[in-house]
């Protein structure tokens, strides 16, 4: 056995150790179909093209083509210190399986998409990590590999509506509340969950005896700083005693949770559903840095992380080159996004970044992973934001007008790995935007204020194009001067300040920035007339939106 590097070794299963352990002979190997003869890659237990079940393991031949790269300047680690190139290569044998990995041997500046390369393999451990690099006679680059499904056929595959009547049309919005929002606040998670969540029932004009459901992303469990222990750890100290509760990661995004509660209103399961969403990263990795809290330590069971492509930043920074390569996308359209989420902090007092910030500050900020820097990045922070969701018939009984639920859009249409997925786009915006549309009258021309999620610049410029704002490749032009998406512009975008300069509060501070549009009592940054919001979630999880409007 090797010495072990020190770097994030992958967990030996019994559908993935021929993989890593395949290098030992200097060969790889991925698992096959024997009936259509795809390459199937994560393993599976049958074949997602022909749904035959007859599997094997083919001995491929070690080529591919570079797809993607980003170079990593920040999240440096044992075994792997940075700069290092975390890379997806398109096999030659079967394009549609691309392998993250590094890319290694090579100057990074020299690196194209479409470059050719070749596996060699490192012992690590007891397992043996595919790297790849350029092979010494390159032929001209090749085209990058295509979608699954294109990004502008993604409509065609939704599913229509099951019937006429929607659930949309028996739930609103009643009441918001927000903890402080900051960095490093050095107060215990489930004390910022309760403010919130006292706040949104008083907004509500509810008692805490009134709420009768509780809903929350992720759920329970030691999330690193992305949790507070979820419903038990709140019924645990309100003592709400609810008939319908939910708790899970595995949802439509963040905004999944706020979803789940809709359904349960309409099924008849509860009147008012309390949802809540803390983050506390800020504070745990302060407390991590000084000690207080032990890494885990544990092996991955995922197939990045021995790469170390540890952030979603690493895949979001290939998609984001892509979309470059393929449109004509550049740095610049990334930095109108930052500049406007900046530009609507200063008018936000709750909003971690207020100070103004120029294009020239967004283009010499320091390098996060090629091509994101600094301010394309969300603002690590702590705070709590709930929600609650009523019935329509109960919202129209309390104190504040409630905000009507017009649409939401949920299918899974492209893959859900992070690395297979849409090349060009956050993987799973595309299809619950398609989705959105089949469920609502209403257009994007109709939409007066829009709240995208915006982990990272990107992931708002690919739900802008997702959700027909503009055309799919379009959006550098849209961006253009930033003129479009200000307060003033055809789509106010992130009135708060978003993710990137109020605060990384997963989306849920995204719903109740529409929520505060919506009625209109934002304050200075009030977009006057707004009516109808749209509300994206995601970040990589499987993605959701939601369609709101006011009752007036």
């Amino acid at each position: 056995m090797a010495e072990a590097s020190g770097r994030p070794l992958p967990l030996l299963t019994l559908d993935n150790e021929f993989f890593w352990s395949s290098g030992a002979d200097g060969r790889l190997r991925i698992q096959e179909c024997l009936s259509c003869a795809a390459l199937i890659h994560p393993p599976q237990p049958v074949c997602r093209y022909c749904r035959g079940h007859e599997l094997g393991v083919r001995v491929v031949s070690g080529f591919g083509t570079l797809a993607g790269f980003t170079v990593n300047e920040r999240f440096g680690g044992p075994g792997l210190p940075a700069p290092y190139v975390v890379a997806q290569v398109a096999l030659e044998d079967d394009p549609r399986v691309r392998l993250t990995t590094n890319v290694i041997d090579c100057d990074p500046a020299d690196l194209v998409l479409g470059l050719r390369v070749e596996v060699t393999f490192r012992a690590d451990g007891d397992v043996w990590l595919p790297l790849f690099r350029p092979v010494d006679e390159q032929p001209a680059p090749a085209a990058l590999p295509i979608d699954e499904i294109a990004p502008h056929e993604v409509w065609r595959h939704v599913r229509p509506m099951v019937r006429r009547q929607k659930f949309e049309d028996q739930v609103a919005l009643t009441g918001v509340g927000m903890s402080e929002i900051g960095r490093r606040l050095m107060v215990p998670p489930l004390e910022l969950t309760v403010r919130a969540c006292e706040r949104a029932v008083a907004d509500a004009g509810l008692t805490l005896d009134e709420i009768d459901g509780l809903s929350s992303y992720p759920g329970g469990g030691n999330l690193g700083g992305f949790g507070e222990g979820g419903v038990t750890a709140l019924e645990a100290a309100l003592g709400i005693r609810p008939t319908w509760h939910n708790g899970g990661i595995e949802t439509f995004g963040p905004g999944g949770s706020v979803i789940a509660a809709m359904l349960a209103v309409a099924g008849g399961l509860a009147r008012h559903v309390l949802c809540f969403r803390t983050v506390w990263e800020a504070t745990f990795n302060e407390m991590m840095r000084t000690g207080r809290i032990a890494p885990s330590g544990s092996r991955s069971a995922g197939w990045m992380a021995p790469f170390g492509a540890t952030s979603a930043a690493h895949t979001l920074a290939q998609n984001a080159q892509r979309h470059f390569h393929r449109y004509g996308t550049t740095r610049e359209s990334l930095g109108w996004i930052a500049l406007n989420q900046r530009a609507n902090a200063e008018l936000n007092p709750s909003a971690v970044y207020r100070d103004p910030m120029s294009m020239q500050d967004y283009l010499e900020a320091r390098t996060i992973t090629t091509p994101f820097g600094l301010y394309d990045c969300d603002v690590p922070c702590d705070g709590a934001v709930a929600v609650i969701v009523s019935a329509v018939d109960a919202a129209r009984d309390l104190p504040t007008p409630p905000v009507l639920v017009e649409a939401v859009g949920t299918q899974i249409i492209e893959r859900i790995e992070w690395d297979q997925s849409t090349l060009t786009h956050e993987p799973q915006v595309l299809g619950p935007a398609a989705h959105l549309w089949t469920r609502t009258t209403l257009r994007p021309s109709d939409v007066d204020v829009a709240e995208l999620y915006d982990g990272f610049t990107f992931n708002c410029l690919s739900w802008i194009e997702a959700l027909g704002f503009c055309g799919i490749g379009e959006a550098g032009d849209f961006l253009d001067g930033g003129k479009n998406i200000a307060r003033d512009g055809l789509l106010p975008l992130n009135t708060h300040g978003g993710q990137l300069s109020h605060g990384r509060t997963h989306g849920m501070g995204l719903l109740h920035e529409a929520v505060t549009q919506l009625r209109g009592t934002a304050g200075d940054r009030q977009v006057p007339g707004a009516r109808v919001g749209v509300v994206s979630s995601g970040g990589l999880t499987p993605g959701g939106a939601i369609l709101l409007r006011s009752e007036t």
